[in-house]
């Protein structure tokens, strides 16, 4: 990178250059509303309903709530023959993952199963993914089964925690409605996939470790749940073990596994893997009742009460004293049960070439919770684990939904009676192995490649969740989340810009080695909008910027420096701080001698230039289309400053090499 060699572009720089144009006035309603349309309205939902009639816009307003309107009356027998395998299929794995879940919340493992029934169906008539199966989810049990029970303790008040539990599934359905009927799905996406790697794999650890209580045939088990607490729980009872719990749940967890690893291995083999855990629930079921092994320390789920879900409207105590409790516990499990679940459905529909609407999946999520929560379930959304299976079982549309639904029915109404002898350790393999597959350490190394970060992010909220909590672990990552915005906005990149040899291209000379800077002239560019958060850091840094050239030409013996050109294309935007500051860097740039030059500035910050009157304080003179006009014409000034300078002439300051090039 060099300055001796440099080649000016050809172009006839006494010629007027193109001026920057400033757009016409808009009225603000006209600007607001604009604003407003690209914040919660970027999908453009309610252009299927221009210039139709009224009877067509009812149909299209019950089809956008309802879409099952839309694709039923497309809905085939083919489909329908690809979706009853489907949904038998993850109904073989909902009934076991929907008990293991239950238990794992601290509610009675019946509540899995209904939360199995309703919720499906909802979703089914609302929801807009074709392979999304719902259910009830590990990290959200846990979840629950933390906060709720730091306030109650469910053995000791069971009524009380199940209308807690009740609550708190309301109050996550409202709130998840919310965001979709106000638009506010945007929230959501402050969850980075950073944080949700190492959450999820926080989460699914601390899962796994809680579950040592049903491997060991624990009776008594510590209620947190980081690392720390739950190895002293275990290794402090070592004399309450039982050998016999231990062998069953650890030849169960190895089958369960080697089942995911061919299905993993043989994608068509995905069967496998999906009937592994009702088929360890028979077995065990079986073997406990023919040797009786529930006489010799071997923990059973019991009886499970017979019959469709209970009407539960009346349990939502609304004056009760936990209410923040049960409100807190609700918003929180809401936003982790949203962003997994839209988060699975776009990867499924990604793969099927189609579109899910992030706020159509809110209100279908949320009101299938508020409906569960009234119908004995808790908290469901779309895991990834049942999605996954749907998704391989062949799917065409949410019917399979339905169909697992009415399976769950059928086991509700006749079958219960057959999971009285299901050991609990069972129950913890099932749960292990689900999550063995959230924790994701691939996905971690692949961050620790591409972004240091990011890679932090992710172990942060890992290790918050593991070593404190649930709730610690969420907080810690959210903050670093928005704490990488904060860092994007406040401290925007600025960098140099150098001439690539025969083009009148400008790039980034940290970028390209080859490029070559202009002698005598320093350009910039600023690489985010200008806002109130930025302004001063961009002023200390664009001084900064300078000092370091001056520094760099006098140490090499260069000509001293003259105009700083800032390239202005990726400022999107610019509030009143930013112009004051652009004020400022101008006034700067005169007491240190130097021209301050702008090129290509955007609609938005030329408007407001103009307004503010900054356009007659940098000169209009000054504000180039490009840096190619605008290197062009500062080169051609101080060519002609040179010449006049070796005719003799007098009057070489700055000042009146501006005045000159004013009246070119």
């Amino acid at each position: 990178m060099g300055t001796g060699e440099y080649d000016y572009p050809k172009s006839n720089f006494e010629q007027q250059p193109h001026k920057v144009a400033i757009p016409p006035p808009q009225p603000f309603i006209k600007s607001l509303k604009s604003t407003v349309k690209e914040t919660f309205f970027p999908d453009d939902p309610l252009r299927q309903f221009k210039n139709q009639p009224p009877s067509r816009k009812f149909v299209l307003g019950v089809q956008y709530f309802f879409p099952i309107f839309d694709w039923g009356s497309r809905y085939n027998l083919s489909f329908f023959k690809s979706d009853i395998i489907a949904g038998i299929t993850i109904a073989s794995l909902a009934i076991p993952q929907g008990i293991s879940y239950a238990k794992l919340a601290n509610l009675p493992p019946i509540l899995g199963l209904y939360s199995s029934f309703i919720p499906p169906l909802v979703y089914a008539m609302m929801g807009s993914s074709k392979d999304l199966a719902v259910g009830t989810v590990a990290v959200a049990s846990l979840l629950i089964g933390s906060m709720l029970g730091a306030v109650v303790n469910a053995n000791e008040d069971p009524k009380l925690y199940l209308q807690l539990a009740f609550m708190a599934t309301f109050f996550a359905g409202v709130f998840q409605a919310s965001l979709g009927i106000f638009r506010l799905g945007f929230i959501v996406d402050f969850l980075s996939h950073a944080t949700i790697v190492g959450f999820m794999g926080g989460a699914a650890t601390v899962v796994c470790l809680q579950q040592l209580k049903g491997i060991l045939g624990l009776e008594h088990f510590t209620h947190g749940t980081d690392l720390v607490s739950v190895l002293r729980s275990v290794f402090t009872q070592t004399h309450e073990w039982r050998w016999e719990s231990a062998v069953l749940g650890i030849c169960f967890l190895f089958y369960l596994l080697v089942a995911r690893f061919v299905s993993t291995k043989r994608p068509k083999l995905f069967w496998i893997s999906a009937m592994a855990p009702l088929t360890s629930v028979i077995l065990g079921s079986v073997l406990v009742y023919l040797t009786h092994a529930e006489k010799h320390g071997v923990q059973v789920i019991g009886e499970l009460k017979k019959g469709l879900n209970p009407i539960t409207i009346m349990d939502l105590s609304f004056g009760s004293q936990y209410l923040s409790t049960a409100i807190k516990t609700g918003i929180v499990t809401g936003v982790i049960a949203l962003a997994e679940g839209i988060a699975v459905g776009r990867s499924f529909a990604m793969f099927k070439n189609y579109n899910i609407d992030g706020n159509k999946e809110m209100i279908a999520f949320g009101m299938m919770n508020i409906a569960g929560s009234c119908t004995s379930c808790y908290l469901t959304t779309g895991p990834f684990s049942r999605s996954a299976v749907n998704f391989n079982a062949g799917c065409k549309t949410a019917v399979s939904n339905i169909v697992m639904a009415i399976a769950v029915m059928i086991t509700l109404l006749f079958l219960t009676p057959l999971f009285h002898y299901t050991p609990l350790v069972v129950l913890s393999s099932i749960i292990i192995s689900a999550m063995l597959g959230l924790i994701n350490y691939e996905e971690a190394i692949h961050l620790w490649n591409l972004d240091k970060f990011d890679f932090v992010v992710c172990m942060s909220a890992y290790f918050g969740v593991v070593f404190g909590s649930v709730e610690i672990g969420l907080v810690i990552a959210v903050a670093l989340s928005l704490l990488r915005i904060l860092l994007f906005v406040a401290r925007p990149k600025t960098f140099a810009l150098g001439h690539i040899p025969d083009s009148s291209i400008y790039r980034s000379i940290d970028q390209y080695q080859n490029v070559k800077t202009v002698p005598g002239i320093l350009i910039l560019q600023i690489d985010a909008p200008i806002y109130f958060a930025n302004a001063g850091y961009l002023r200390e840094r664009i001084s900064r910027w300078v000092d370091e050239e001056e520094d760099r030409l006098k140490t090499a013996g260069e000509d001293s420096l003259q105009y700083v050109i800032l390239a202005l294309s990726a400022v999107g935007n610019i509030d009143t701080s930013g112009i004051t500051m652009m004020g400022e860097v101008k006034k700067v740039m005169e007491r240190r001698g130097l021209k301050l030059v702008l090129a290509n500035p955007g609609g938005e910050v030329i408007k407001k230039m103009n307004k503010a009157k900054l356009i007659e304080v940098i000169g209009q003179e000054w504000i180039y289309l490009t840096v190619g006009e605008a290197v062009g014409a500062c080169n051609f000034m101080l060519h002609t400053y040179k010449n006049v300078e070796k005719s003799g002439s007098s009057g070489s300051s700055l000042g009146k090499e501006t005045q000159s090039d004013s009246n070119v």
